[in-house]
């Protein structure tokens, strides 16, 4: 039970160590050797190197509160959601867990692969302390959730990972859970799934469940979170309201190698700074004075340029006749920007220099996902009227496009090019692809989705 009746999960002081063995042999070389060695009094070696998956993690969850926790691959996140739902022991620290809990962690866990899908449910019924009759009366409800048809009563091994995920999900919120604790697994099922899914879960928050899940959606941790948590190399970087911690770890996912150490030291400073601020009295105002936050940029303003934010593998095609340079992102005003809000206005700009005359010369950009998905653009060459009719050899042109920010909360890439007419032959004078990249920051209380803002104005009335 919870120290605090309040609180529906409380972590103090994980800690998680592995040894990490280089060779089987060394298992049993840690084994015999430093007993040996402690006898005849030589000093003791160690056969293998430690690695610690979290260290010192610590933080409460507040009854029907929903928590997301994001971070980088490798970060200790799964590791974090195992050790609360007791699937882990920790090595230092204990977890307190007030109210049933609900877990769907990586592909498969839970499951039996020889016993069939009808068998998994009621053996999940039990590991969660409901008795035969209990998953009887909702039996019907976790067939029809998962919908896997006459696949229940086959054997879950022969299952593909979308139909484990279905039914693993299936009994996780039909079995009306205080505590459910949600893996990136749901990536694995389609977009249909998913969404009724993520509907399921809006229900269980609207009915005061408790909800702690990973995700790496920056606009998912933002829309469904109360609060965040950024995990990062096994420590907690910071906690608190879901946009500044998805800046945070949008930050760390753009920082040159040679900057991690500093970004994570400015995060760790940032919010021991926000711990100690409060913590004084409110009748103290000079102690308050005296932890004024420093401005060093760590928290990141609504609309600016965060240098950390880079494109780090820029592509650019042979020049054939011209070159592109300097491409940047800027407010109308003429500052340099890569975090937009949606909504205003912004400029795209960048030089070409040609080094053979052209004609009929036309420039254009695009703007890619991270998966490489086009979803906004423009090109003069495709209107006449836009076209240079010639350019000469060593002439420069500044080019410029000026847009407004409709593009939902993500980060994207920026491919641009120059097309012309040269020596009787139409091609591309230049391309350069991933040559910048930008964030549009996230909203709080939005309902949108998808890639635009299509100004949609919801409204409901009785009739």
């Amino acid at each position: 039970m919870c120290s605090e009746t309040n609180n529906a999960i409380q972590v103090a002081g994980i800690s998680k160590h592995y040894e990490i063995y280089e060779h089987p042999r060394d298992r049993l070389k840690q084994f015999v050797a430093p007993r040996l060695q402690r006898l005849l009094k030589r000093p003791v070696r160690q056969y293998y190197r430690e690695f610690d998956a979290l260290r010192d993690i610590s933080f409460s969850v507040k009854r029907g509160e929903t928590v997301g926790i994001i971070g980088r691959n490798g970060s200790g996140k799964s590791t974090l959601l195992q050790i609360i739902c007791g699937t882990l022991a920790p090595s230092t620290g204990e977890v307190q867990v007030n109210g049933r809990i609900a877990a769907l962690l990586e592909l498969g866990s839970g499951f039996n692969p020889e016993f069939s899908g009808r068998e998994n449910v009621f053996l999940n019924g039990a590991i969660l302390g409901l008795d035969r009759q209990q998953m009887e009366a909702r039996f019907d409800e976790i067939a029809a959730f998962a919908d896997i048809g006459d696949f229940l009563d086959q054997p879950v091994k022969n299952y593909s990972s979308g139909m484990q995920v279905r039914l693993a999900f299936a009994v996780s919120v039909c079995v009306e859970p205080d505590i459910l604790v949600v893996d990136e697994a749901l990536a694995v099922g389609d977009e249909a799934f998913q969404r009724k899914c993520f509907a399921r879960i809006e229900r269980i928050k609207e009915d005061g469940g408790t909800i702690l899940f990973v995700n790496h959606g920056a606009q998912a941790v933002i829309q469904l979170s109360d609060r965040a948590i950024l995990l990062d190399r096994g420590e907690l970087l910071c906690a608190g309201r879901p946009k500044f911690v998805v800046n945070q770890y949008q930050r760390l996912l753009n920082v040159s190698p040679a900057e991690q150490d500093n970004l994570r030291a400015q995060i760790l400073a940032f919010t021991q700074q926000e711990q100690r601020l409060e913590q004084v009295p409110a009748d103290n105002p000079a102690g308050m004075q005296e932890l004024t936050v420093p401005q060093d940029n760590t928290a990141v303003p609504d609309e600016g340029y965060d240098p950390s934010l880079s494109a780090d593998a820029v592509t650019r095609l042979e020049e054939r006749g011209a070159r592109i340079q300097n491409v940047k992102i800027t407010t109308l005003r003429g500052t340099q920007v890569n975090l937009l809000q949606m909504g205003k206005r912004y400029r795209l700009e960048y030089e070409v220099e040609f080094d053979q005359p052209a004609q009929q010369v036309g420039m254009g950009f695009g703007m890619r996902t991270i998966s490489g998905l086009m979803v906004a653009g423009a090109s003069m060459f495709l209107s006449r009227k836009h076209r240079i009719a010639n350019v000469s050899s060593a002439q420069r042109k500044h080019v410029s496009f000026e847009f407004t920010c409709n593009l939902l909360p993500d980060t994207y890439f920026v491919q641009c090019g120059v097309r012309g007419t040269v020596a009787g032959e139409d091609r591309y004078l230049n391309r350069v692809f991933d040559v910048i990249c930008f964030r549009v920051l996230p909203e709080e209380e939005s309902i949108l989705t998808g890639y635009f803002d299509m100004n949609v104005l919801p409204a409901h009335e009785d009739i």
